[in-house]
């Protein structure tokens, strides 16, 4: 993509569209496990006959590697895992503490990037990124808790965060080569599949819901997932891990205000400054990705 200018307004609108995810899970009453399941099972559906609608991207199926497919499932395991851990963290914690922690994959991604592909960052980037991750960590501090429930709640988010950071890795490395509706369908497809293997064996219902929570289901499919995931999905092409995960840090912002106007959630002073910091800090982080790194480290 050309423009960065163009490629960053559609980041963050697929940032605040994931903002979504937290609200449509904390509504929908059933089973982490299978509020995953109908995520990507309802995406995979939703995206399967544009795939089928194109020749070109048929013989793409048809033709993928081994190694293609080895990467195309692991994503989907990774995506599996994340929702689950994700999930099952806001049963145990608040919506903003578990937000501010699943947010955290800077610290993954950069590490990981440094190591896998070499990447480089300048030292106004890494205070962009520190200064980002205080700015949530601010908005979500006075719903961090000290019970031990808070605290597993808030351990399976952190998990989660590190599973996310490895699905962003194989699509960075995948989609070089492979177009986003091939990745995306094998990714969610078989993701659905693991969540519905995971389910079974715990037991859960996959009927039996009020419809409330089938409109939650489809709002996680249609706005969270192909409107938010689908977009980081396509985007990894030309932007790296770090720059979609350093964006990401923006959910808790949209979080925010969407548990404002939707679970009636105050907006305090604190938040508020949180979020200015925020967007300093992704301001600062994104600003040298249209300049050359001479001073980077």
């Amino acid at each position: 993509m050309k423009s960065p200018y163009i490629s960053y307004l559609i980041l963050f609108f697929g940032v605040f569209a994931l903002s979504t995810s937290a609200i449509f899970v904390k509504l929908a009453d059933a089973p982490a496990a299978i509020t995953a399941f109908y995520r990507m099972l309802f995406a995979t559906l939703m995206l399967l006959p544009l795939l089928l609608a194109s020749k070109k991207n048929r013989q793409e199926i048809y033709s993928l590697s081994k190694k293609q497919w080895i990467l195309g499932l692991l994503s989907g395991l990774f995506l599996a895992l994340h929702y689950v851990l994700w999930f099952e963290s806001l049963n145990y914690t608040s919506v903003a503490s578990s937000t501010v922690i699943v947010t955290l994959q800077p610290l993954f991604s950069m590490i990981g990037g440094y190591l896998l592909f070499k990447e480089r960052f300048t030292k106004r980037m890494i205070v962009g990124c520190f200064i980002a991750i205080f700015g949530s960590i601010i908005i979500g501090w006075q719903d961090f808790q000290i019970s031990g429930q808070a605290l597993f709640g808030d351990i399976l988010a952190f998990i989660a965060a590190g599973v996310i950071t490895a699905y962003f890795f194989i699509g960075q490395y995948v989609r070089k080569n492979l177009s986003l509706l091939s990745y995306s369908i094998i990714g969610y497809g078989s993701s659905s599949l693991f969540l519905s293997m995971f389910s079974f064996s715990q037991q859960a219902s996959f009927t039996h819901y009020a419809s409330e929570t089938w409109w939650c289901f489809i709002g996680l499919a249609f706005v969270a997932t192909i409107l938010g995931q689908t977009v980081f999905n396509w985007l990894l092409k030309w932007l790296s891990t770090s720059v979609i995960s350093m964006s990401i840090l923006g959910e808790t912002i949209g979080t925010c205000i969407l548990a404002y106007f939707v679970l009636n959630e105050i907006i305090s002073l604190q938040q508020s400054i949180g979020i200015l910091i925020v967007l300093t800090g992704l301001f600062l982080f994104l600003l040298p990705q249209r300049r050359s790194n001479k001073k980077a480290i």
